[in-house]
C-alpha cells in the first residue's frame, strides 16, 4: 500500500470588513480569493520530502497567485496514493486540495482512503489541545518550526524568495511531525485501512503489515470464537477466525503469548 503524508499552506482570502469583530463577510466584500502557496509530502518511511511551491513555477514572476502547477503536482501524488494522511485532512486539507483541483479543471484523482490524525486525537484521546504542535510536544515527538506568523505569509505573497525558503522549511517540518504522530497513534486507530489485505497465506498486522505477531487469547462472538493477536512492532491488535488461526498455528507461523 502506498501511504502519503502531506500538508498544505494557503494564502488567505482578502476582504473588506467594517470592524475587527465581524464574523460574517458577504461575498461582495471579498476582493481576492485564497490560493495554494505550497505543499510538502512524503511517502511513509521514505527519507525524501517532496515539495511544490508557487516560487518554483517557471512563470512565477509574471503571476504570483497562479497555483496550477502546485495543484497539478499534488493531484499526481493523490492519484498514486492508496492512503493519504494529514492533520485535519477531512475538514481542511483534502477539501482545500479538491477546491483547487476543480478550479483548474482537473477530474478527481483515483480513489484513496483518508486517515485524519486530528479526528483520531479528538475521538480517541483527551489532550489539552489537539493541535499538531501541542500533540507533538506532549508525546515527545517534536514541534513545529517557529515563524513570524502572518508577516511570513505576506512576504511570500509579495514574492520574497528568502521568505519562501522559510515557508517551505515550515511546511516540511509539519510533515515530519505528522509522520511521528501518525506512527504513535497507529495502534489506536480502529478504522485504519487493512494493511494485511494482500497477504492471506500468513498473519500480518492489519495496521502496519508486520509479521512479528503474538497470539493473545480468544474473544467470544455471537457466531463463535475469534483469535486475537498483537503486533510486537506497532502494538496494534488484530483478529482472525478460529479456523484460520489453527492453520497458522499448525504451520508454526504465529506464537502463543
Amino acid at each position: 500500500m502506498k501511504i502519503l503524508l502531506f500538508d498544505i499552506e494557503n494564502a488567505p482570502s482578502k476582504a473588506y470588513i467594517w470592524q475587527s469583530k465581524t464574523y460574517f463577510v458577504p461575498n461582495d466584500m471579498i476582493f481576492e480569493e485564497w490560493y495554494m502557496l505550497c505543499w510538502s509530502a512524503k511517502w511513509l518511511d521514505s527519507d525524501e520530502i517532496m515539495t511544490s511551491a508557487l516560487c518554483y513555477g517557471k512563470d512565477y514572476k509574471k503571476d504570483l497567485t497562479n497555483d496550477y502547477e502546485v495543484a497539478r503536482d499534488l493531484w499526481n501524488l493523490f492519484d498514486e496514493a492508496d492512503v493519504i494522511i494529514a492533520h485535519n485532512a477531512v475538514n481542511f486539507d483534502v477539501k482545500k486540495a479538491n477546491a483547487r483541483f476543480i478550479y483548474h479543471g482537473m477530474t478527481p484523482p483515483s480513489p484513496y482512503k483518508v486517515v485524519d490524525t486530528l479526528q483520531i486525537a479528538r475521538r480517541t484521546f483527551k489532550f489539552t489541545s489537539n493541535k499538531l504542535d501541542y500533540v507533538g510536544r506532549r508525546l515527545g515527538i517534536g514541534k513545529k518550526k517557529e515563524n513570524a506568523g502572518m508577516v511570513l505569509w505576506e512576504r511570500c505573497m509579495g514574492g520574497d524568495i528568502k521568505a519562501w525558503k522559510e515557508m517551505i522549511e515550515y511546511c516540511e517540518q509539519d510533515v515530519i511531525l505528522l509522520e511521528g504522530i501518525y506512527k504513535k497513534f497507529l495502534p489506536y486507530i480502529k478504522n485504519h485501512p487493512n494493511m494485511s489485505i494482500d497477504n492471506r497465506e500468513e498473519p500480518t498486522c492489519p495496521k502496519c503489515g508486520s509479521k512479528n505477531l503474538m497470539s493473545r487469547g480468544r474473544e467470544i462472538r455471537l457466531t463463535g470464537f475469534v483469535r486475537r493477536f498483537s503486533c510486537k512492532d506497532c502494538g496494534g491488535w488484530g483478529q482472525v477466525s478460529d479456523e484460520t488461526f489453527k492453520k497458522w498455528e499448525k504451520k508454526n507461523i504465529i506464537r502463543n503469548a
